[in-house]
């Protein structure tokens, strides 16, 4: 079964090669190459997830703002490029919420429409308080996703998760989801979200991470890995910010000799120079932005190492 131990090994060992696994891929992706060069033939690297050694692509897609469109708008036509382009260039994580708005509905739709659910690894979330409007939200997110089976179900922001929880797991004893986890947007909360990650077993943490917002690498991506938990990281254009205001800057020449197009992608492979991140979900709705957000998970992926004199020059 994809989302428990495989035969013989114990979940300690899978935590060591997990990692194992995630570093020497970050080691072996570091070669100087071209911006572009064979980009769109280069292999999407992938991750294990820790608690079932299936592997993850690094790079997955958002649904917040974005995924938030009524059909017949513009922006709800763009979205199918944007799904397509996802799964096409070797992504697979789509997450959404329902406090995302029209997102879940949206993201089923798209998935109905193109027949690639299966090429697809759904998360989603509840946020609700309440064993009874727990359950109701995420047989609505069934419904609204079109699935029979979520990948990944997580608890938002931590709300009710001592309620939510033991539902989840079971859920996914029945197979209903396969992955179970929380998420949060803020430092304010780590402490908690560290407790849980001490105190519970849990498959998935997501959480934000980005050049100019590192908190999370203090203790919780540690602990992550530690815990054998993988990890999905939101936000990691810092919520935008950054990105705009790197824009008028020109790319560093470093930058082209990793093999990065554009400032996305910089940010991007910062993020996964971390072994603990197992993919980076950034938001968006345009088809040209998911293409080059998959830049980032191919080719050179510099180590932590690299990153140390160069941090200051791109938030500075």
């Amino acid at each position: 079964m994809a989302s428990g131990l495989r035969d013989g090994m114990t979940r300690s060992q899978l935590v060591r090669g997990a990692l194992a696994c995630a570093a020497a891929a970050a080691a072996s992706a570091f070669a100087p190459a071209r911006a572009g060069e064979h980009e769109a033939t280069m292999t999407m690297h992938t991750r294990p997830i820790p608690s079932s050694g299936e592997s993850l692509p690094v790079i997955g897609c958002g649904t917040y703002v974005g995924f938030d469109q009524a059909p017949g708008s513009g922006g709800y036509a763009q979205l199918e490029g944007v799904v397509a382009a996802l799964l096409d260039g070797g992504g697979k994580v789509l997450d959404s919420s329902p406090m995302y708005g029209r997102a879940e509905q949206t993201t089923g739709e798209l998935l109905a429409s193109n027949g690639r659910r299966r090429e697809a690894f759904l998360a989603t979330k509840v946020w609700t308080r309440g064993r009874r409007e727990g359950i109701e939200q995420m047989e609505a997110s069934l419904r609204l996703l079109r699935t029979d089976r979520i990948d990944l179900m997580q608890i938002h922001n931590l709300v009710d998760w001592r309620v939510h929880l033991p539902t989840l797991r079971e859920w996914k004893d029945r197979g209903r989801i396969r992955y179970l986890g929380i998420t949060h947007y803020t430092s304010s909360a780590y402490a908690e979200v560290e407790a849980v990650l001490r105190a519970e077993r849990l498959d998935f943490l997501q959480i934000d991470y980005s050049i100019d917002d590192r908190e999370a690498e203090r203790r919780l991506l540690p602990l992550a890995a530690e815990r054998g938990v993988a990890v999905l990281v939101n936000r990691p254009f810092g919520g935008g910010g950054l990105l705009r205001r790197l824009a008028s800057k020109p790319m560093p020449t470093w930058a082209r000799d990793v093999g990065c197009a554009s400032w996305a992608q910089v940010l991007l492979k910062f993020v996964l120079a971390q072994p603990a991140v197992t993919c980076v979900i950034p938001g968006t709705s345009r088809r040209e932005h998911m293409e080059d957000n998959l830049g980032a998970g191919r080719g050179t992926i510099p180590p932590r190492a690299f990153w140390g004199g160069k941090i200051d020059s791109i938030v500075g």
